[in-house]
């Protein structure tokens, strides 16, 4: 399960965020790469934009589910 006291600083504020568990598989950000993509460092994918349509929200939803490390948490800033 994600932690938001872990997560990457890079991540935009909001409820989404990947914490530092992220293995860089890149599955969030090829399920929702309106929304995560892949850091400077290359070592990690964060949250760049929060969902902002429904299909946006679907798409960080079903990434979040299918991480295989459990990196994605929905409970950010808010949580």
């Amino acid at each position: 399960m994600a932690d938001r006291n872990d997560k990457f600083p890079d991540n935009v504020p909001g409820n989404f965020y990947v914490d530092k568990q992220c293995i860089l598989c890149s599955l969030c950000s090829e399920m929702a790469p309106a929304n995560f993509k892949e850091s400077a460092e290359a070592d990690h994918d964060f949250v760049f934009k929060q969902p902002e349509t429904p299909e946006e929200l679907k798409a960080c939803v079903e990434a979040m589910k299918g991480c295989p490390v459990e990196a994605i948490g929905d409970d950010g800033d808010e949580g």
